[in-house]
């Protein structure tokens, strides 16, 4: 069974850091591209940051660039997401996603979120 379990969510005042967790299982981890997406209320879903398999090359959304790390444990099956310096527009709900093309298909999981919320 596919899981995707995110944690260290939670309030956090301007200025402050955050790390993020996700523990994933049920799938070749190492072998999938890693990302983290955030969605704010009243906002579409938007890409955070993400990490590929072999090399570990990353990107980062514009907003995030020099405050926030995306990073991989494939020992532990493990994606993180160090956020410092966070703002109160950084708020959302953070999604842990893991995709994968092969064999013809695209694999393609998620995780449930947690909560980061960032006061002024």
């Amino acid at each position: 069974q596919v899981q995707l379990v995110e944690s260290g969510g939670g309030l956090v005042q301007a200025g402050g850091s955050l790390r993020l967790s996700c523990a994933a299982s049920g799938f070749p981890f190492s072998s999938y591209v890693m990302s983290w997406y955030r969605q704010a209320p009243g906002k579409e879903r938007e890409l955070v940051a993400r990490i590929t398999s072999s090399p570990s090359n990353t990107n980062y959304a514009d907003s995030v660039k020099g405050r926030f790390t995306i990073s991989r444990d494939n020992d532990k099956n493990t994606v993180y997401l160090q956020m410092n310096s966070l703002k109160p527009e950084d708020t959302a709900v953070y999604v842990c996603n893991g995709r994968r093309r092969a064999y013809g298909r695209e694999y393609d999981y998620w995780g449930q979120g947690t909560q980061v919320t960032v006061s002024s």
